[in-house]
């Protein structure tokens, strides 16, 4: 059974900082792309950044472009959001998840596995 679990996820100050992971089980996804989204209540799921397999590229919504950073670590099955400058805007449920494409896109219906979300509040 595939599962993705995130952590991470908590309450920071606006201008702060946070690191979210993503470690997947079931099965490895060194030759796939990864992502995160995130969503907010009564809003639709959105993009904030994809990482390709071995993290040749990587691309980023413009509301986190400069302050987003993502990567991967293959040995550890695992995709990390590092998130600084955080703004309140940025408080949200994020979403990992992996796609079984060649190439990471910004479409949500592109990814398969999902993860349970983990809640980052930004205060202000």
């Amino acid at each position: 059974q595939v599962q993705l679990a995130e952590s991470g996820g908590g309450l920071a100050q606006a201008g702060g900082s946070l690191r979210l992971s993503c470690t997947a089980s079931g099965r490895t996804f060194n030759n796939n792309p990864m992502g995160w989204f995130r969503q907010t209540p009564g809003k639709e799921r959105e993009f904030v950044a994809t990482i390709s397999w071995r993290g040749f590229t990587t691309y980023y919504a413009d509301s986190v472009k400069g302050r987003f950073t993502i990567t991967r670590d293959d040995a550890m099955n695992t995709v990390y959001l590092q998130m600084n400058s955080l703004k309140p805007e940025d408080t949200a449920v994020y979403f990992c998840a992996a796609s079984l494409h060649t190439s990471g896109t910004y479409y949500s219906s592109d990814y398969t596995y999902w993860g349970q979300g983990t809640q980052v509040t930004v205060s202000s």
